[in-house]
């Protein structure tokens, strides 16, 4: 049984790689020959501007990679090992990535947007709230359907928290967060892409740790993607994911941990997301409150770290061991718990 596991995760993290590549040598000369460029926000760092017209929306390489290596592995799993996946474990994969491909969907919609104005705004905040709630509405119904909206959950150092109605709100709110957070991550070359392939690990070791393999495969083709997608998207990049793959893999990294069942889990594989979102928000309070003082040099954190001089590379180092330690803590939770 466990060697029929490795392999299957073997296979879905060589798929999600080589699907990956294979997409981004026909999609990014693509991208380049149909200028769909990147604009730059005016309010970011002055030296990002030389950054103008890199190709964007090169997150759909590692979205073909995610969803084919995922169909393919789980076929596989359907095929010779039965026993090990049930139909309503493939049926909630399917549920985690269509939140995962609603989000991406919004997020393409609005890098179209800003290729055609040529310019960085993109949809309204209205617009792309209306289909987030929809896209979540939609992926909190369909955990309902399977049983998984318990309102008791595990909190660390509190332990098993009922949340009673709370819950709703809090899941809600918290998924569209979350995925905004992982929006704003992808503000340096390889950052979301350096960041996201930890995170992915901690998932693929937690679910192996509760005998989700659903969520280890789907975990481990999205690391794959991920890895092959830095080839392009590491500095200096030749391809930035946009929107498009930023909100995906938002929609990714928040639905699967609502589907292993422990919606906590993304306190500890979600961290720097959380951290870097975070102070966006407290820079903006404080800022209002203040009548224009700020806290930090620039927001999110990490461009504050550019402003001290780190290189971009340096970051997502120091962001990834960030994550790693996130991760780690998370896999040692769900050990104990």
């Amino acid at each position: 049984m466990g060697m029929i596991v490795s392999r299957m995760l073997i296979a879905a993290a060589l798929a999600g790689f080589f699907i990956t590549a294979a997409s981004g040598c026909v999609l990014v000369p693509l991208l380049r020959r149909l200028h769909f460029g990147q604009s730059i926000r005016e309010d970011g760092p002055t030296w990002h501007s030389r950054k103008k017209g890199t190709p964007t929306m090169g997150g759909l390489c590692f979205i073909l990679g995610v969803v084919g290596a995922s169909a393919l592995v789980l076929a596989g799993f359907s095929a010779y090992a039965p026993d090990l996946l049930t139909v309503r474990e493939i049926q909630l994969t399917l549920l985690a990535l269509l939140l995962a491909l609603g989000s991406g969907l919004i997020g393409f919609l609005d890098d179209f947007v800003k290729v055609i104005r040529h310019h960085n705004l993109g949809l309204y905040a209205w617009q792309k709230l209306l289909m987030q709630f929809a896209v979540v509405g939609a992926f909190l119904v369909g955990l309902h359907r399977f049983g998984l909206d318990a309102t008791a959950v595990h909190l660390p150092a509190f332990g098993v928290v009922e949340l009673g109605y709370f819950y709703y709100p809090i899941a809600f709110f918290g998924l569209i967060f979350l995925i905004n957070a992982v929006n704003l991550t992808d503000g340096l070359d390889g950052l979301c892409s350096c960041v996201t392939f930890v995170a992915m690990l901690g998932y693929l070791l937690a679910a192996s740790l509760l005998a989700q393999y659903n969520v280890s495969v789907l975990a481990t083709a999205a690391a794959g993607g991920c890895a092959s997608f830095l080839v392009w998207n590491f500095y200096p990049a030749k391809v930035f994911m946009g929107d498009t793959g930023s909100m995906f893999l938002g929609g990714l990294v928040a639905g699967l941990a609502f589907i292993l069942g422990r919606p906590e889990l993304v306190l500890f594989f979600g961290i720097v997301y959380i951290w870097d979102a975070m102070t966006v928000v407290i820079q903006r309070v404080y800022f209002k409150l203040t009548h224009g003082r700020r806290i930090f040099k620039m927001t999110p954190i990490h461009h504050a770290f550019e402003m001290r001089g780190w290189r971009e590379a340096k970051i997502d180092l120091f962001f990834s061991l960030l994550a790693l330690i996130g991760a780690a803590l998370g896999v040692m939770y769900v050990y104990m718990v």
